[in-house]
């Protein structure tokens, strides 16, 4: 796979051992790009010295997953590219299996692979809810192909053909967290496209630990706030905003409700929660930014 694909990594202030982790499981033959989503990437003497293989950018600002990955996409001069989150780590002998699953495939959109607690949270799936049922119950089947065509895949590891998109812009810039991924696949499969699932493609992933700069608290108000808009706007796009209303408006309630309730009782934590489900619905409802950080509202 060499020269055919680069690896884009998006950070922001990651832990060094988990970076560390992913790096070394990739090909040293391998092109990676890492783009940080702030001014200044932290031990990069350290990283550029041990990885021959890296080249390492700084976006300026916090831009979200798809932003930056698109800011990243832009400086990719291979075929292919994979996106691979910082607290996920590539599978043994990964690149000589991605390269002849390639082989296998005369044309694809994207690829997504298989991971450690699948059985918790699907790697992949489809739109058709019954069709999905079945896929979940048939991931670790050896009746499934090792190679599957899906309708959506995880973005934790996605391998993009970007000789299929006319422009880097892959990701939409709207979102910051969640969705981003399952939104691009709508997208290709509306268009045609064809994307793929292989159960041979194992990467052992983490799972929400890109950023270990801030408290728990903190990042599960981050990721109440962005869930709850990214799934308002998620609908209002891709179906219409009475359908987003009515898939949200009674999470919507239930949050002030709840807030209200846990204010009144004194539970804090829990309080929270709800405020900031609440907000992100709010946000979103009345066609505002994907502006929450984490420095508001605290």
């Amino acid at each position: 796979m060499k020269n055919k694909i680069t690896v884009v990594i998006v950070t922001y202030k990651t832990n060094r051992n988990i970076l560390e982790k992913c790096l070394s499981s990739i090909d040293r033959n391998i092109k990676i790009l890492i783009v940080e989503n702030s001014k200044k990437f932290e031990n990069k003497h350290f990283f550029l010295s041990k990885f021959k293989n890296l080249k390492i950018m700084c976006s300026g600002e916090n831009l979200g997953y798809g932003k930056a990955n698109n800011f990243g996409l832009r400086h990719v001069k291979s075929k292919y590219a994979l996106i691979l989150n910082p607290d996920a780590s590539c599978g043994k002998n990964f690149f000589k299996i991605l390269d002849n699953q390639i082989k296998l495939l005369k044309n694809f959109d994207l690829i997504g692979c298989i991971y450690n607690n699948f059985k918790k949270i699907p790697p992949a799936g489809f739109f058709n809810k019954k069709k999905n049922e079945n896929f979940k119950k048939n991931v670790s089947s050896k009746n499934l192909k090792q190679i599957t065509k899906v309708d959506w895949i995880r973005g934790f590891s996605i391998i993009i053909n970007l000789n299929n998109f006319k422009n880097k812009k892959i990701f939409d810039e709207n979102y910051f967290l969640f969705f981003e991924e399952i939104d691009l696949c709508k997208f290709i499969k509306k268009k045609g496209g064809e994307i793929f699932f292989s159960k041979k493609l194992k990467v052992n992933h983490l799972g929400f630990r890109s950023s270990t700069n801030f408290s728990k608290t903190n990042l599960e108000n981050l990721r109440n706030w962005h869930y709850m808009w990214s799934s308002f706007y998620f609908y209002k796009k891709n179906y219409n905003y009475l359908y987003a209303l009515t898939k949200m408006s009674g999470k919507l309630i239930r949050s002030l409700i709840k807030t209200l309730f846990y204010v009144i009782i004194f539970q804090k934590l829990k309080k929270d929660k709800y405020f900031y489900r609440f907000l992100g619905i709010f946000y979103s409802m009345l066609g505002l930014a994907s502006s929450y950080r984490l420095d508001d509202f605290d």
